[in-house]
């Protein structure tokens, strides 16, 4: 795994990031970025993410961005994203979120709240054609079907286990195994494959 590396006004680390990347370290964000790191940005209240993303990325920095907002935001976060970070969540995240996060982003996925991602696949859904065919579905069982349509709709996982009558577990359960089945990264690339949008391998 890459290098964690966060920008803070201050270029101090909060305990949190340091428990969740014990080896991670902290810099202003004028100061240089090098190497193979994933880079951390922290948006204090009143400030854009949007526009602290675009200098840094203006400036020539490469790295994947991913943003750490004291006080999120479902408009801060898209703006964010559109000027090229790769990651949206809050600064106050636990470790073990922290270091989810890290993984996706690491892994070339895009990690963004749920409430920004069930707004991304609703609008999504809503401006293709019904279930479009590619033979994806013949690789699952009828119930991951189900659990699969429902997500690419934007439902979290404790809504799709009250529409289905399951518990939050076995829905997580078939989101794994379905996202393994198809090679979906995450839930937006499983939305675009049910959509028709993009191919399963």
């Amino acid at each position: 795994m890459a290098e964690q590396l966060f920008l803070s006004a201050d270029g101090r680390l909060r305990d949190t990031w340091r428990t969740a990347f014990p080896a991670a370290r902290a810099q202003r964000p004028a100061e240089p970025l090098v190497g193979d790191v994933l880079v951390w940005v922290l948006v204090a209240p009143g400030e854009k993410a949007a526009r602290q993303i675009a200098a840094l990325r203006q400036r020539g920095v490469a790295q994947p961005l991913i943003v750490l907002a004291d006080e999120p935001g479902e408009d801060d976060a898209l703006a964010a994203l559109t000027a090229g970070a790769s990651g949206y969540c809050n600064s106050h995240a636990a470790p073990e979120v922290l270091s989810q996060v890290a993984t996706v982003v690491g892994n070339g996925g895009l990690w963004v709240g749920q409430g920004l991602m069930q707004r991304l696949l609703a609008g999504a859904a809503s401006l293709l054609p019904p279930n479009p065919y590619d033979g994806w579905a013949d690789t699952l069982t009828e119930r991951e079907r189900e659990v699969a349509h429902a997500i690419a709709r934007g439902a979290s996982n404790k809504e799709v286990a009250r529409e289905l009558a399951i518990t939050e577990r076995t829905v997580k359960a078939h989101v794994g195994a379905i996202l393994e089945k198809l090679g979906a990264r995450d839930r937006l690339q499983l939305s675009l494959i049910v959509n028709g949008v993009e191919s399963s391998r």
